[in-house]
């Protein structure tokens, strides 16, 4: 039989896309397509009095303008459909002619070239009464603050999470160290290299078809269907490649205005959205403000956590419940803590949204968590990462919310890998160079954890189909599969999976991917989930088609629906729960040089040591790890999304800057922890997000190991660096 889970085979997709001959969609098009062009609001919060589209309505090339009034049900969201598709009068949906952030859009024009679409856009006049600005949280939660979303209560705070375990009260009384410090992390961009951008048409069998980048087939299909008043069955969502995603195309863009225009026209119309029109358009990381006291006993035992989360949650709910209802978990660490008493709040504001970004709310948390574990271990006199493996969650421990978390729990082993791989016991150098007072190398430590697949009661599932053709012997396999291939490798690992099943090579599979009209749901491309779920599902459909086969039914054919463990939600009051059925676990080690002069820090090296269970293929492994870090070193050190009263001061690329090769750490080394997880296909585990975790925290900790100082706010720029050393104000 051959043996294909474990090898670092090329990924299936890779000819094509190194060729140019892959389609996305921007590339695609179609005999009479039309072309879309969409006005944005541009201004953060306002009531729309009136959409004049008079002047552009005969425009040159115009067949048509929608606005407000044109949507069937002007209203749609991933959670909860608190956003319309078009703001303005008109609309048989209460507040829809209320403008909330600068990305809400007014109208939509369709002409014959896309510079024609451009010309009209500006003939349309907007009047609008402009309403009070909450450009804050805190701005938010006051009690005499307008509310943005009436119709939701009467209230900003659209999610509040509390986890009540134990006694803190009588836990602190007991601590012999408590470490308190308020901690702030920023909104961070996607920047995918894929601008939104699709192609709606109608298909053989008159199906309002849009092919567009998302990461989940099934739910942009209801979202479109709900809007336009259609059932589902009358919408057809298709993903060409996708370039990149990272949680920023969960959330609709697009989708809903193709399908208008087409349902309207009977024609196909395509849209590419600008990086500016992205930039302002898509959601982004929640910025968070995290207020911590933690207490410990002098022999090291970590007893007591009190924490408040405030998070950004932007003009609508986007997946804000969720991503901090992660933050919640996250929030004591990977470690076992008897005492434990967090608020989480999430609040609208005029903001934009605030949505789903690799790491979901743990990378925030765990800033927080793992900077206060090193303050702790520093007042302590205890090395920061023997304090780690001192309060290590274990088997039967209870989390923050109660219940034990699902085995195996591998942080131990995680810490104690990063711990060897970096050397971590070796005597330091202290100096970089000859003057000692210039630049000064600093090393620091973080663990964290995260949930793998979905959350809080809802039932994990995943489809798959496998069809075996041959007459004595399989000559072809046809895999059935819709999950969203966003650059993770997850089209390579299920033909890996299907092969190792069928005892087959990869070149007799033949893959039929992300197509809402003949393949059912797989679940979204988030949650760390794909090689878990999809993986599941194509081995149980392999191993039952397989079966049949074996039975000499020609041809063989299986569907297979995977289920996952039972999660529950958090009880309102104490939030006991259990909210998930499988976590990952990390620990990573940073080795940084500071200029003392300048502030400039270079990270030298990141050793990851990451909790797979099983690397379906090494190579693919290695490179979600190198790069998650990449990206989290961005986050870290000089992304800096810059919003002022609501209105984004950087929205281009050349002023929000992203880490190129010249930026990135000079030496990044990626340790598998290799342990099966008994639920997980052949044992693996996800990985695309708990390398990308404790970046953030591991670079303050050496930063603080070389000045002295702790800085608890990033991007760690230079301005920022200078300023902790008291050299600017």
């Amino acid at each position: 039989m051959l043996e294909q889970v474990g090898k670092s085979i090329p990924r299936v997709d890779a000819r094509g896309k190194v060729t140019g001959e892959t389609q996305y969609p921007g590339d695609l098009s179609m005999a009479g397509m039309l072309h879309m062009k969409i006005l944005f609001a541009e201004r953060p919060h306002a009531r729309v009095l009136r959409v004049d589209i008079s002047k552009a309505q005969s425009a040159e090339g115009v067949a048509a303008i929608y606005i407000a009034k044109d949507i069937p049900v002007n209203e749609y969201g991933l959670q909860i459909p608190d956003q319309p598709v078009l703001c303005g009068p008109g609309s048989t949906k209460p507040y829809t002619d209320i403008v909330r952030f600068v990305g809400d859009q007014i109208a939509v024009v369709v002409a014959d070239t896309e510079a024609n679409a451009a010309k009209a856009i500006k003939l349309i006049q907007v009047e609008y009464e402009d309403l009070p600005i909450l450009s804050t949280p805190e701005l938010a939660m006051r009690a005499d603050a307008l509310i943005l979303h009436p119709d939701r209560g009467d209230t900003n705070i659209c999610v509040h999470y509390k986890i009540r375990k134990g006694s803190v009260e009588d836990a602190f009384a007991k601590a012999d160290v408590i470490v308190e410090d308020t901690y702030r992390t920023p909104t961070q961009e996607h920047a995918y290299l894929q601008p939104e951008a699709g192609l709606s048409y109608l298909d053989e069998e008159g199906r309002i078809t849009i092919a567009s980048g998302g990461q989940w087939t099934h739910a942009d299909r209801a979202s479109v269907a709900h809007a336009l008043g259609l059932p589902d069955e009358k919408i057809r969502i298709i993903y060409p490649a996708i370039g990149g995603a990272f949680g920023g195309r969960e959330d609709l863009s697009v989708q809903i205005v193709l399908a208008l225009a087409t349902m309207k026209l009977q024609k196909p119309v395509k849209i590419i959205w600008s990086r500016r029109e992205s930039m302002i358009g898509h959601g982004k990381r929640h910025p968070v403000t995290l207020k911590a006291k933690w207490g410990a006993t002098k022999d090291g035992k970590l007893i007591a956590i009190e924490n408040e989360i405030i998070g950004d949650g932007g003009a609508y709910m986007y997946t804000t419940n969720k991503v901090l209802g992660n933050s919640a978990i996250t929030s004591t660490g990977p470690y076992f803590v008897p005492n434990v008493k967090t608020d989480v709040y999430g609040v609208y504001t005029n903001n934009i949204p605030s949505a789903a970004f690799r790491g979901f709310g743990a990378p925030q948390a765990l800033f927080m968590a793992e900077t206060q574990m090193n303050k702790l271990a520093e007042k302590l006199g205890i090395d920061p990462v023997e304090f780690r493996l001192m309060n290590a969650l274990k088997a039967g421990d209870a989390m923050g919310v109660g219940t034990p978390a699902p085995n195996p729990i591998r942080i131990t082993e995680c810490i104690e890998a990063a711990r060897d791989r970096f050397g971590w016991d070796e005597a330091q150098v202290v100096f970089s160079s000859q003057d000692q007072e210039m630049k000064r190398i600093g090393r620091g430590f973080a663990s964290g954890f995260k949930n793998i697949g979905f959350s809080f009661g809802y039932q994990e599932n995943c489809w798959a189909k496998v069809e075996i053709h041959g007459k004595t012997k399989i000559e072809k396999v046809i895999l059935h599969q819709a999950a969203a291939e966003v650059g993770q490798g997850v089209y390579t690992v299920m033909v890996q999976m299907a092969a190792e099943v069928l005892g087959i090579s990869l070149n007799k599979i033949e893959l039929r991917t992300s197509d809402s009209a003949t393949q059912e749901n797989p679940g979204s491309a988030s949650a760390s989930r794909l090689t878990f779920m999809a993986g599941n599902a194509v081995k149980g459909a392999a191993e039952q088609a397989l079966e049949k086969w074996n039975k000499e039914e020609r041809p063989a054919i299986a569907e297979f629906k995977y289920l996952a463990p039972r999660t529950t939600h958090m009880d309102h009051d104490t939030g006991y729960s259990t909210p998930n059925f499988a976590y990952a676990y990390v620990a990573q080690a940073a080795e940084v040089e500071v200029d003392m002069e300048t502030g400039h820090v270079r990270v030298v090296r990141i050793v990851s040591a990451d909790d797979v269970g099983k690397a379906i293929n090494p190579d693919l492994v290695v490179g979600q790890i190198e790069g998650a870090i990449v990206q989290a070193h961005g986050y870290a050190m000089l992304e800096d999304f810059k919003m002022k009263d609501g209105r984004v001061l950087t929205d281009q690329l050349s002023t929000y800057l992203i880490p190129t090769i010249w930026d990135i750490p000079e030496k990044v080394e990626s340790v598998l922890i290799e342990i099966p997880d008994p639920g997980g296909p052949f044992g693996a585990r996800g990985v695309g997000e708990p390398p990308f975790l404790t970046v953030v925290p591991a670079i303050a900790a050496a930063i603080h190991d070389a000045t002295g100082v702790w800085i608890n706010e990033f991007p760690f720029t230079p301005e920022r660096v200078l300023r902790a050393l008291g050299k600017i104000k």
